[in-house]
């Protein structure tokens, strides 16, 4: 069977997890190596010219990584992928590989903590201009972008808040513009969500999160067309050197036959204690997709074919109330990162979003009291209880 003809569940079960052609294990190998040994001075310098395919040095390529690539790209239905050693060195490769001094970024204004102190701090000391918009609003989108704009940059949803962003009606202006999108996929993954299909140009993805989905590895990945993740490779993910080791991206192999699975599993949950929440006397606001209550709740429906498991609210008594909840939960972790088995909770104000100032988390929408929930896989029923225990003392209620 063709790839194009699969669903994502045999694809998540079978592209880059075939079989190894020399032993028939089951499991693809680990190709925990540095470097590869050449049969002749010529095979040599001949892959190192590009004229014939081959491994030289893993920093340049290596078969479990090339295999994970392989995935993640057919599950987003993109050309090509490469493997990066966090989510961060994924999102600061494909943008240093686009932009020069001089040049122009349009990024929407409520992003991931680390990705705004890269766009905002350490672009802007190689004359890298960055302005922060509210990409929800196309008209916003429009005005903000100038001469020498190169990229738009957002997630969709946003981190935290869950505002969606229109990644149709952003690529059509773009590509009226000749500008590159890029697109943070991590909070949907390509199981509910494949920008490139909405013509986006790149997807990149905190492997960490939903793809590897156990909570024990860093990496990260950006998918996009073939010619232009080729010259991410020989340019930025060469030279700087974030790449993945071959033992995380057999980790992450192992994280992608389940993640049909656990997403759905995970969303289930999240539907359940997204409107849980909305019906608490204690709590004042819930930003979840899935709920009709939710702003974009119509757009979610027409660009993901899920609502994911990522919820924020906030709660009445604000930030105290918050502090409460998070000191008190039991079964839930209170910890950073996302999309791993267990619940995690956390406060965005304070840490994820601590790089921004005040003012950009005013600005982005992030309250002081919000409060971030991952939800895991543990039966409804426990998260439940345990969010209602923490709840009673955060709130009285």
């Amino acid at each position: 069977m063709d790839k194009d003809d699969m669903r994502i569940e045999t694809k998540a079960t079978h592209i880059g997890q075939e079989p190894d052609p020399l032993t028939g294990s089951i499991v693809a190998p680990i190709y925990q190596t540095s470097t590869f040994v050449f049969p002749s001075v010529e095979e040599g310098a001949a892959r190192f010219k590009g004229e014939r395919d081959g491994y030289i040095y893993t920093r340049l390529g290596n078969p479990t990584t090339f295999a994970l690539e392989r995935s993640v790209s057919a599950l987003e239905n993109g050309e090509k992928g490469l493997a990066f050693a966090s989510g961060m060195a994924a999102i600061s490769g494909v943008i240093m590989a686009i932009v020069s001094a001089g040049d122009h970024i349009v990024a929407d204004e409520c992003v991931y903590g680390c990705t705004f102190a890269f766009l905002t701090g350490i672009l802007s000391k190689y004359g890298v201009d960055v302005d922060l918009v509210d990409c929800s609003d196309l008209a916003k989108v429009e005005e903000a972008i100038k001469p020498n704009t190169k990229i738009i940059y957002f997630e969709t949803p946003a981190n935290p808040i869950l505002k969606m962003v229109d990644m149709e009606g952003v690529s059509k202006i773009a590509k009226e513009h000749g500008i590159t999108t890029i697109v943070d996929n991590t909070f949907m993954s390509p199981v509910f969500q494949r920008p490139i299909e909405w013509g986006i140009d790149v997807v990149v993805h905190s492997a960490t999160k939903f793809l590897g989905g156990h909570g024990d590895l860093i990496a990260g990945v950006a998918v996009g067309k073939k010619e232009f993740m080729d010259y991410v490779a020989g340019t930025t993910q060469k030279d700087i050197g974030g790449v993945l080791s071959p033992f995380d991206a057999w980790l992450i192999l192992r994280g992608i036959k389940t993640l049909p699975v656990r997403m759905k599993a995970a969303q289930e949950n999240a539907m359940a204690i997204a409107r849980f929440l909305q019906e608490h006397k204690g709590v004042e606001k819930v930003y979840y997709p899935g709920l009709p209550s939710h702003p974009q709740h119509a757009l979610a429906k027409k660009q993901m074919s899920g609502f994911g498991s990522m919820i924020a609210c906030e709660l009445k008594g604000g930030f105290e109330a918050g502090k409460t909840l998070m000191n008190s939960v039991k079964l839930c972790h209170l910890a950073v990162s996302l999309g791993e088995t267990s619940t995690l909770v956390e406060h965005p104000a304070s840490m994820t979003h601590s790089p921004m100032t005040p003012e950009a988390r005013q600005a982005a929408g992030i309250a002081d009291g919000l409060v971030r929930i991952s939800v895991g896989i543990e039966h409804i029923d426990d998260l439940l209880a345990d969010l209602g225990q923490a709840l009673k003392k955060a709130t009285g209620y």
